[in-house]
């Protein structure tokens, strides 16, 4: 979360231990309902996910669902004396109810890549879980902002998309690829060579969410920082590459969870925004766009009540980026293609 993120969760904290004030601290006249389903919640980023969701004073409702599991850490979030009540679903036959009414739903649902498994092995499980859990928000909540985190983002978007189009609820606006991560990396690192403080800086992330697919640009970071082309490139690979340094650090006992809790809920807080009707609220995401001539690309979009108010340009870009551009839409426009015909199988 953003410090002002934290200090509205810090405000929060502070104001619920009020009892002379309504709703734990927060008056419906000054914040709005919004009831946010996390799916996937008991898992490695469902967990701290549904924490920082938790911590979050603009959610009133917290549903977490996953197919086990998910009693026990509603309890346990439950407990935390700031806005939102909590419930659990678990199983099939009660995703229906933690879908149903909400605003934002959340999914970081999957499995991690396991020892023996392919790309492939990885890609129909997850994929399957997606186009299921699709289902379900087309006809529980079809007018949800869907926020989408289970990999791989790239082709997982698109199916969404085709499953929305096929139930004849698709929005454009409201489907949403998290890629926030590759933003939080990219800002962490720049600061960190640059010795600068990190939540003053900023860089935009466009293209995709994976490998070679993900391009930072450096050029348009700020605050400016001298850097060679050489810098340039070894942070722009160490960005692309943020998950394989996490997945060998866990020495194949996991990915990163933690860092993509926190890089969801800092995206979740901005479509909650937007909803509200804060402006110019700005995020780089994943969406069905026309900035490229490829159908989905990630780039900055301004957020507001209906989910994409505007997708903004790429801006000027350095010779290195350029190419970079050039190199990636080939491997992005696979992985889309990818998706777009797993959706269409029957």
């Amino acid at each position: 979360m953003r410090p002002s993120m934290f200090r509205s969760v810090k405000s929060a904290v502070a104001r619920s231990s009020s009892a002379h004030v309504a709703r734990r601290g927060y008056s419906s006249e000054s914040v709005p309902e919004r009831k946010v389903a996390v799916l996937g919640a008991a898992g490695g980023i469902g967990q701290p996910l549904a924490l920082l969701m938790k911590l979050n004073p603009l959610v009133s409702r917290l549903s977490l669902y996953d197919i086990a599991g998910t009693p026990g850490v509603a309890a346990d979030v439950s407990h935390i004396n700031t806005r939102s009540e909590v419930a659990g679903y678990m199983g099939d036959d009660q995703l229906g109810k933690a879908l149903e009414g909400s605003d934002v739903v959340i999914i970081p649902a999957g499995v991690p890549r396991k020892p023996g498994m392919t790309r492939d092995d990885l890609f129909n499980i997850n994929a399957g879980i997606v186009k299921s859990l699709c289902a379900a928000i087309a006809k529980y909540c079809p007018n949800a902002i869907v926020n989408m985190i289970s990999n791989p983002v790239n082709s997982t978007v698109p199916i969404a998309a085709e499953v929305f189009k096929k139930a004849g609820i698709y929005d454009e606006k409201r489907l949403f690829g998290v890629t926030t991560l590759d933003v939080v990396r990219a800002k962490t690192f720049y600061a960190g060579k640059a010795n600068l403080n990190v939540a003053e800086v900023n860089v935009p992330v466009v293209g995709g969410h994976a490998g070679i697919t993900i391009l930072p640009l450096f050029s348009q970071a700020t605050p400016k920082a001298n850097f060679s082309d050489e810098d340039i490139k070894a942070l722009t690979k160490r960005t692309q590459e943020g998950g394989t340094e996490v997945v060998e650090a866990k020495a194949g006992k996991g990915s990163a969870t933690l860092s993509m809790a926190y890089a969801g809920a800092i995206f979740a807080d901005a479509c909650l925004k937007g909803l509200n009707g804060v402006p110019d609220v700005v995020e780089c995401s994943y969406v069905q766009s026309s900035v490229t001539d490829l159908p989905f690309f990630a780039s900055k979009v301004r957020l507001g009540k209906n989910g994409v108010e505007e997708i903004l340009g790429l801006g000027p870009l350095s010779d290195f980026e350029k190419e970079s551009l050039e190199t990636l839409k080939p491997e992005l426009l696979s992985s889309i293609e990818k998706g777009i015909k797993f959706a269409n199988q029957s």
